[in-house]
C-alpha cells in the first residue's frame, strides 16, 4: 500500500492537463447565392406553419429558411424540381 506522502509526491510529478468541452451550435445561414435566386418545393403544411409560427422550412434540395418573398418571382430550383419529378404522385385530392 502507498503512504500519503508517496501518492502526493506521485501526484504532484504527474503531468496536469484539463480538458474543456465548448458547446457549438451549427446554424445554417443561407448566404446570397444560387439558391436565394430560386423557388423551392416544401410541403405544403410547412409553408402554412412557417407563416403561422415563424419556424424555418426545409427544401427538397436541403435549402433551409424562412419563407418571405414570392416564389412566383422566381424560377424554379433545379435540385428540387429533379427530386420532386422523381417522386411518386400522392394521393389526389377530392374535387368538389
Amino acid at each position: 500500500m502507498r503512504g500519503v506522502d508517496e501518492e502526493r509526491r506521485l501526484s504532484e510529478s504527474a503531468p496536469r492537463t484539463s480538458t474543456a468541452l465548448l458547446e457549438r451550435v451549427e446554424t445554417q445561414v443561407a448566404e446570397p447565392g444560387d439558391h436565394d435566386r430560386f423557388a423551392h418545393y416544401v410541403r405544403k403544411e410547412k409553408i402554412l406553419e412557417s407563416a403561422v409560427v415563424g419556424t424555418p422550412v426545409i427544401a427538397l434540395c436541403g435549402k433551409v429558411w424562412i419563407p418571405g418573398r414570392d416564389p412566383q418571382r422566381f424560377p424554379v430550383c433545379p435540385t428540387c424540381r429533379e427530386i420532386y419529378e422523381t417522386m411518386k404522385p400522392g394521393p389526389k385530392e377530392p374535387e368538389e
